[in-house]
């Protein structure tokens, strides 16, 4: 069953695992489960995802139950109201604060502005010789998206060299294939942490949070961040 995060008479919310689709897709044509119908099928009634995550990134996935709600969330989504944010393990030591305006092309080739605002948590240096290097040097980092462009985080991050470990494609080979070998671990390691909001209906601020993963959480120990104790919740 899924993880219901939060749930009122027209929105629920779910953490969705990494590796599950939220519905059909042409490029994924190997799956046989998707959020929508999970969701649809646990709870009883019809449901319309008011926004995306990728296959690969698990957490905070938010649903509209009316048609209604979910065309006043396209719009919320469309004016900047949601706030979200994100948490990952990257390659490399990332600045303490910076911003990424950098521009990402469609698939239709079009150009679209793109900004992303990131933060590092924590940088730990494992005893892991990689190429040239005696050590690794990876950060646990908070991103904040203030558009939402395809894979927007993830090319992103590899722009600025500091890719998300175990992304594909985006990310980089020789790490991943690393990470594989050493630590079994292929999960890419992109959380959507929180979503937060002013309720259309209540007026209430919401703010909904997704607990790690367990192979985020084996990987925070394995790279010896400091213990983190971030779970589930929702708070108004």
């Amino acid at each position: 069953m899924l993880e219901i995060l939060y749930q009122d008479d027209s929105l629920v919310a779910i953490n969705k695992p990494h590796g599950l689709l939220v519905h059909q897709s042409k490029i994924a044509r190997d799956a046989k489960e998707f959020a929508i119908q999970l969701l649809r099928d646990q709870i009883g009634q019809k449901v319309y995802p008011v926004h995306r995550l990728d296959r690969k990134t698990s957490g905070v996935l938010l649903f509209a139950l009316t048609e209604e709600m979910n065309s006043t969330f396209q719009e919320m989504f469309m004016n900047r109201e949601i706030k979200k944010i994100y948490k990952a393990i990257v390659r490399g030591y990332t600045p303490e604060k910076l911003t990424i305006d950098y521009p990402l092309k469609r698939e239709d080739g079009k150009i679209q502005d793109a900004i992303s605002h990131i933060r590092r948590i924590s940088a730990t240096e494992i005893d892991l010789p990689f190429g040239n290097h005696p050590t690794s040097r990876y950060s646990l980092i908070e991103i904040e998206p203030e558009t939402g462009r395809f894979h927007q985080i993830r090319k992103h991050l590899a722009h600025i060299r500091h890719p998300i470990i175990a992304d594909r494609p985006h990310g980089c080979n020789k790490q991943n294939k690393l990470f594989l070998e050493k630590f079994d671990m292929n999960s890419m390691l992109l959380h959507a942490e929180t979503l937060s909001f002013i309720h259309p209906i209540t007026k209430e601020n919401i703010e909904i949070s997704a607990g790690y993963s367990s192979e985020f959480k084996r990987m925070l120990g394995v790279l010896e961040y400091p213990c983190n104790h971030q779970t589930s919740h929702y708070k108004k």
